[in-house]
């Protein structure tokens, strides 16, 4: 209704021109100046300067527009904006969305720097975690910075090579401190496990001296340090108990070699008994000797008795120690005190040398656990309480603060649990502090209980004051005055706060029956109003605007609303939906006259506008889209850019220059992802054919053995469907014979070597690929072979690509030769498409 106030002069061709340009010939006087300025802009040639003087000087606002494009700089586009801003809608516009584009860069810039001093920061820190890494990364996730890609790239750069050099020194760790306590168990020799500690010592030593050796967790490299001290500290112990196994065999030895008759049981047994505490073992072969002895060496020797061998242990005692064990190596402690604790129990049973020494070893090891669990139990529980004790000091809101006194308690359970039962002091200590922390929640949960009940006190009074409102209007009803009580009473009502569970819904329930009694009479008077307001916008909607007495009507009915909308207003909703559609259609009598005029140029900026968002729409996924999907987003974008009609003639050529430029962006993405796909697929066919080839060769003899064949088939990526099903059946053929019947396997692959190579040659006959001189004669009578086949069946032969996925599906031995030329004909096959 008022563009006429913020048009100017010559925006439009049938607007007059000012006075001062009436005299002389009517048509020269209105082309003259908009012929010289349209030159002038045209003469621009991206002088910013020119430009915007231009803009400040120029009358006709096309010129403008198409003088604002020269305008790109901050300054330049601020001062054409502040002073176009009241008088050319279209420039200002391009003028704010680009000082928009401009700040948004520069906040985007800041980000990124901001991610940059964040970047060096972690990176000259002495410990640097992953998680620090993690969200670094997120915040740059979100910026949209290119001039800073570079920087941040090699950056982040350092600081994955300082994670990987981190977890590769902690694996090492880790790796070093499972070999020690492995040790423990193996049966090396003395000297061989001194080699051992000494170059796990000077490797460790190296981990300590490591740029990033403060990243290893103190509790490995203090067990790392008690272990190996440990094991040092027996190779002493370790070597006479070698030195004496080895005496004891080499005695056993001898006298097994020695004639029983000459052997006395008493000089035996002395003799054995010098030699140190035997092994079960080595007792029964000692036991095994003496019983070989002749009966007259036995009689020589009528007080010496047969040793009885050791009782053997119950089975569940054994399974106790193992089970022991098995407990102490995964860490739970409870788990390992009852067992040992069923061992104890056991009386009379004797358990060997050997179970005695590791039973030793297992108690001696959870009394180390044990002592180090209460250790790390009374840290952990005056951690807790320091935690609890600050509490006070961190501000938390109430309900996270009874959260945190609530999670501490359960975790002096839990530690309870872990770590045995604490000192009374420290309990004392930590009740004290969980009180201490918990008041001020208390006295706030009190607060809000005593508010809860004042509420429910004001509701109450409320429910009171509408029950006394329902009986004053029993008698006569004014339905102005019954709404705004209404309206009153809910508005109070919504504002009361929290109440009690227990009393809400009673509550409730009585103001909705209050309030019914009120609102029950006052909604079928509305619903009346509403009826009467509705005929008064059919009546507006039903004015011919061409009459010259529609205004006067058109008046006369907003008078009848105004007066309705005194008599009783209705639900705010319901008022302002009547009211939009009552003025709506007043709008409409006023705009009608307008309609006709603007109608076509309307329609012709919505196809502009319409068209330029399908130019933004493929621009903006010209580098995201792939193959399938640019196909569908061309088809889409010709359908939508043919339905849209003509354009403003000023803007026709360049929207089309500019869909026609999206368009070849998103074919060439096309064309490119699809190039790479299928130059990924060719590599990958290619890589697992040559492993199929090395693993056959392998099965032959003609090639390395190696172990990881699964994994190096498991990295290659995945092909289409016939091609990958055909691949992994022949190499898990091949895996299969690995691991039962390589000679078997090798000779059917021996076997299929000519059959390989016949198939080559006809695929080369096919593809029309030179197979050499060497396979002349039998080429040419291959070729007579396949054209009399080809006329004796009638059948249409296999096209060249199923060829080839039934030549790389034959298990069959290649040299250098033929690989080179089945990859020769997979280039040409691929080629050509076929």
């Amino acid at each position: 209704m008022f563009e006429f106030l913020f048009k100017r002069p010559g925006d439009a061709p049938g607007e007059t021109m000012p006075a001062a340009t009436a005299s002389g010939a009517p048509g020269e006087q209105a082309a003259s100046p908009r012929a010289q300025q349209a030159e002038r802009a045209a003469g621009l040639g991206g002088d910013e300067a020119q430009a915007v003087a231009f803009i400040l000087q120029c009358e006709f606002s096309e010129l403008r527009l198409a003088a604002a494009e020269h305008v790109h700089s901050r300054a330049a586009l601020e001062q054409v904006h502040g002073a176009i801003r009241n008088t050319d809608r279209r420039v200002a516009k391009l003028m704010q969305s680009r000082l928009d584009a401009i700040r948004h860069h520069q906040s985007e810039l800041q980000r990124g720097q901001a991610c940059l001093d964040q970047a060096r920061t972690l990176l000259s820190d002495v410990i640097l975690t992953p998680n620090h890494v993690a969200d670094l990364d997120r915040k740059w996730s979100v910026v949209h910075a290119p001039e800073l890609g570079a920087e941040f790239d090699a950056l982040r750069t350092a600081l994955a090579q300082r994670l990987e050099h981190q977890m590769a020194l902690q694996r090492a760790m880790i790796d070093s401190l499972a070999a020690l306590r492995q040790l423990g168990a193996r049966a090396l020799p003395a000297g061989e496990l001194a080699d051992i500690l000494e170059r796990m010592g000077r490797a460790h030593a190296q981990a300590l001296a490591a740029p990033e050796h403060e990243t290893l967790p103190r509790s490995l490299v203090a067990e790392f340090g008690a272990e190996h001290a440990r094991l040092s500290a027996s190779l002493e112990t370790l070597a006479r108990s070698q030195s004496a196994a080895g005496a004891r065999a080499q005695a056993l030895a001898e006298w097994e070699a020695a004639d029983p008759a000459t052997l006395g049981a008493d000089s035996l047994k002395v003799g054995w008994q010098r030699l140190g505490a035997p092994s079960e073992a080595e007792q029964q072969r000692f036991e095994a000797l003496l019983a070989a002895r002749p009966p007259a060496a036995m009689k020589a020797a009528p007080r010496a008795r047969p040793a009885r061998p050791e009782a053997a242990p119950e089975q569940h005692l054994i399974e106790a120690l193992d089970a022991m064990e098995a407990a102490l190596q995964q860490g739970s402690l409870a788990s390992a005190a009852e067992h040992d604790k069923v061992l104890k129990e056991a009386k009379g049973v004797r358990l060997g040398a050997a179970r005695s020494e590791r039973l030793a070893h297992a108690r001696a090891e959870l009394k180390r656990l044990s002592d180090w669990a209460r250790w790390g139990g009374n840290v952990s529980r005056e951690e807790l309480i320091k935690a609890v004790e600050a509490l006070p000091e961190q501000k938390l809101a109430m309900s996270e603060l009874a959260k945190k006194v609530g999670s501490m308690r359960e975790r002096w359970k839990g530690l309870d649990t872990l770590s045995g039962s604490a000192p009374k002091s420290l309990w004392e200590r930590f009740d004290s502090a969980c009180s201490n922390a918990y008041a001020p929640a208390a006295a706030h949960f009190k607060h809000l209980a005593d508010e809860r009940h004042a509420n429910a006190a004001r509701a109450q009074q409320l429910i009171a004051d509408a029950q006394a409102e329902a009986a004053r209007n029993a008698d006569s009803v004014d339905w102005k005055h019954v709404a705004q009580a209404v309206q009153r009473l809910r508005l109070a009502w919504s504002h009361l706060g929290a109440i009690d569970r227990k009393d809400k819904k009673r509550l409730d329930h009585e103001f909705g029956a209050v309030l019914g009694i009120l609102q029950g009479p006052l909604e079928g008077q509305r619903q009346s109003e509403i009826g009467s307001r509705e005929d008064l916008i059919a009546q507006v909607a039903a004015l011919n605007s061409q009459d010259r007495h529609a205004l006067d009507s058109l008046r006369q009915l907003q008078e009848a609303w105004q007066q309705h909308a005194r008599a009783l207003p209705l639900e705010r909703k319901a008022e302002q939906a009547l009211w939009q559609r009552f003025r709506a259609a007043c709008d409409a009598v006023f705009a009608k006259r307008k309609e006709n005029a603007h109608a076509a140029d309307a329609e012709r900026r919505a196809h502009q506008g319409a068209k330029e968002a399908i130019c933004a729409r493929l621009e903006a996924q010209a580098a995201t889209v792939d193959g399938p999907g640019a196909g569908k987003l061309l088809r889409e974008a010709a359908t939508e850019w043919h339905a849209i009609g003509a354009v403003p003639r000023a803007s026709e050529a360049k929207i089309e220059k500019r869909y026609h430029a999206a368009i070849a962006a998103v074919q060439h993405q096309a064309d490119s992802a699809k190039r790479h796909a299928m130059a990924a697929q060719a590599s990958a066919l290619r890589d697992k054919l040559r492993l199929c080839q090395a693993l056959e060769a392998a099965l032959a003899g003609q090639g390395a053995d190696e172990s990881d064949w699964q994994a190096r088939w498991t990295a290659l990526p995945a092909l289409a469907a016939d091609y990958e099903r055909a691949l992994q059946a022949r190499f898990n053929g091949a895996l299969q014979a690995l691991s039962g019947d390589p000679a078997a396997y090798a000779g059917m692959l021996e076997q299929n070597r000519g059959k390989l190579l016949q198939e080559v040659l006809r695929l080369e006959i096919a593809a029309g690929v030179d197979s050499g001189s060497e396979f002349a004669r039998e080429r040419l009578k291959l070729q007579v072979e396949v054209l009399q086949s080809s006329l004796k069946s009638g059948q249409k032969p296999l096209s060249q690509g199923q060829q080839y996925l039934q030549l790389c599906a034959l298990a069959a031995l290649v040299d250098a030769r033929t690989a080179s030329r089945i990859e020769h004909l997979f280039a040409r096959i691929g080629r050509d498409g076929k």
